[in-house]
């Protein structure tokens, strides 16, 4: 078998374990040739969040939060199916699982602080309402014929 190209990395020096990486592979369906049918090419990696070492603790919690509609028992399951090789689908699994852990231990977003808007933008805004509603007003044709 291949060797994986790596490990998995998900923000600066954290990266998944391979020892924490549970794989399972089985038949997949949709398209291949002869051979497909025979061999193991979809994969399912599981990734046991709620016990790993590997995360900081307070990603941990953040990943915990905002995959919690994923999870069965605080594990995560990524399927990756679309290639015929079972190691192109390994490899496809590993990056889909460390780009959804990145997303999900990434820091909240800074708040918004809300700025005003200048009075000349708004002057200017009334003015160009004024002149639009001259515009329609000036339609009427209750003075035709």
């Amino acid at each position: 078998m291949y060797a994986m190209s790596g490990p998995h990395v998900i923000r600066g020096s954290v990266s998944l374990p391979e020892a924490e990486l549970m794989w399972r592979f089985s038949r997949s369906s949709g398209p291949g040739g002869q051979h497909v049918n025979t061999s193991d090419s979809q994969v399912e990696l599981r990734f046991d969040l709620a016990r790993t070492e590997a995360l900081p603790e307070v990603w941990k919690q953040r990943a915990l939060d905002r995959l919690a509609g994923r999870l069965v028992d605080g594990v995560v399951t990524v399927r990756a199916s679309e290639h015929r090789s079972q190691w192109r689908n390994r490899e496809t699994a590993a990056v889909r699982l460390a780009s959804l852990l990145a997303e999900a231990t990434a820091p909240p977003p800074k708040p918004r602080r809300p700025t005003r808007i200048p009075r000349g933008i708004n002057e200017r805004r009334l003015r160009e309402k004024k002149q639009r509603s001259d515009t329609k007003r000036g339609r009427t044709g209750r003075d035709w014929g």
